[in-house]
């Protein structure tokens, strides 16, 4: 996928991983953004790791999976936080 598919990918998955665990996150729409991104890459990994399937297009599958990784980013990044403050 192209660097921009890549990024509006990114910015719907941290929009659904944030609209799965809503709360108040300091950094707003960028680090959600940021999140939805590195998401997408961490779930496309992990899913071709454990054989789920990959992130190569913007259809329903790379949608969940990117998503999914945006969760666990999320999760990890409001621990980290929290810890921190």
């Amino acid at each position: 996928m192209g660097i921009l598919s890549w990024i509006f990918l990114g910015l719907v998955a941290g929009a659904l991983a944030k609209f799965i665990m809503p709360g108040k996150d300091p950094g707003g729409f960028i680090v959600t953004t940021l999140i939805g991104i590195a998401g997408a890459v961490l779930g496309g990994f992990l899913g071709s790791f454990i054989g789920l399937g990959q992130v190569e297009s913007f259809d329903l599958g790379g949608i969940f999976i990117a998503t999914v990784g945006a969760i666990v980013l999320l999760v990890i990044y409001r621990v980290v936080k929290k810890k921190k403050g």
